[in-house]
């Protein structure tokens, strides 16, 4: 297939723009190199090193044989995408090309605004690229979990059947979005399902958990090709805090009570499901949605899988004030088998996986800054700072 990969310059897009680059597709990444611009706008860069984008291009190339395309642009510029799209003729898109980080959302106005113009706008132009281009482009969107929020009942996959006064439909599962990008998200679902509606586009939700792992298959060979790994209190994930502070001998932080439970998945399975969305596409005028997770673990579960695994003596700092407004503890029972049943075979989190992201932190540990792992955004707060290494204290952040 011809496949555009949008943002795939980041953390994700760019290991799956190298599977599907393996798997002998035809791959054109799309960035405008902004996840690059959030480290400068922060002070604080990705614990592992990365090239630039044309240095990953020509590397792929000369370890693989195979060339990977490159385009520069901003999907908010609709002259650009809507060129991109018929310049590319793809079969398929897969869609990371947004601003991914809820603490980023929740930092002030202006960064609100900005990730929801960012996300939403940018794809209704892509929407509308694809309806007047090539309405059977099969559009692999990646969502998240989050849209979802943690109700009492059960989570489905996208849709649910709900009786009320004697009569039945299946409606798309209620949201409780946790944050401005959430929001965006949720935005970005019901604007896709309404075109797969009234324009007949074709469309993959993927509501993806919180993804751990630095290592695929293809990034393995050549340090070159390595993506990112993200620590800090506002794009790091939790699991990668907690190994980073375990490394560098700090008590691992968690928040509230630590019973707020997330369904979790490795890189590899991100990469997996992926390519099972586009070898199995939607059907013209569909809209369908995968939870795209394989296990889950609350946020004390996790702080004691990471305690027991590292070779040194850790601590857990337990009760600390919760950023997020959130139930620290809550019912979390969602369903994931859709891709299961199209041949997903989960990578699990096992101790031998913890131990192999405490390698990668050790090896890096000179880079590491102490002072980027502290939340600073407040959710009760309409603004907020950020304080690294070398800035004085309360330094706002501004808007890319």
């Amino acid at each position: 297939m011809k496949i555009l990969v949008l943002g795939g310059d980041g953390y994700l897009g760019w290991p799956t723009a190298l599977h599907l680059s393996a798997c002998g597709h035809d791959v054109t990444v799309v960035d405008n190199l902004v996840r690059r611009e959030y480290d400068r706008e922060m002070g604080v860069d990705s614990l592992v090193p990365i090239a630039s984008l044309p240095d990953r291009v020509t590397r792929w190339e000369q370890v693989s044989g195979r060339a990977i395309n490159m385009r520069l642009g901003n999907l908010t510029d609709a002259a650009f995408t809507y060129g991109v799209v018929a310049e590319a003729e793809p079969d398929a898109i897969v869609h990371f090309g947004e601003q991914r980080s809820a603490p980023y959302s929740m930092i002030d106005r202006e960064h609100a605004v900005y990730t929801q113009v960012n996300n939403v706008v940018g794809t209704l132009n892509l929407m509308y690229a694809i309806a007047e281009t090539d309405p059977s482009i099969h559009l692999v969107k990646l969502g998240t979990m989050g849209e979802y929020g943690y109700p009492n009942i059960d989570i489905e996959e996208g849709f649910i059947e709900i009786t009320h006064k004697g009569r039945t439909d299946v409606l798309p599962y209620p949201k409780q979005p946790g944050s401005f990008y959430h929001l965006s998200k949720v935005h970005d679902s019901h604007n896709i399902m309404f075109a797969c509606r009234v324009w007949g586009l074709r469309a993959t939700d993927l509501n993806q958990g919180i993804v751990y792992g630095q290592s695929t298959d293809e990034t393995d060979l050549d340090p070159v090709l390595a993506t990112r790994f993200d620590y800090d209190g506002v794009f790091g994930t939790v699991l990668n805090r907690f190994c980073v502070q375990a490394v560098t001998g700090h008590p691992l932080t968690v928040y509230g009570a630590g019973g707020q439970t997330r369904g979790m998945l490795n890189i590899r399975d991100t990469l997996a499901c992926v390519t099972l969305a586009l070898e199995n596409p939607a059907e013209r005028g569909e809209f369908r949605v995968f939870n795209q997770f394989t296990e889950s673990f609350s946020v004390r579960d996790m702080a004691e899988m990471v305690k027991r695994v590292c070779p040194t003596r850790v601590d857990i700092a337990e009760g600390l004030s919760n950023p997020r407004v959130e139930r620290e503890e809550h019912y979390f029972n969602a369903a994931n088998t859709k891709l299961l049943d199209l041949g997903l075979e989960p990578h699990l989190l096992t101790d031998q996986v913890i131990s192999r992201i405490l390698e990668l932190v050790e090896s890096h540990r000179d880079r590491v800054d102490v002072q980027a792992i502290a939340p600073t955004v407040q959710w009760r707060s309409s603004t907020s700072t950020l304080t690294t290494a070398g800035e004085t204290s309360g330094a706002s952040f501004l808007a890319v």
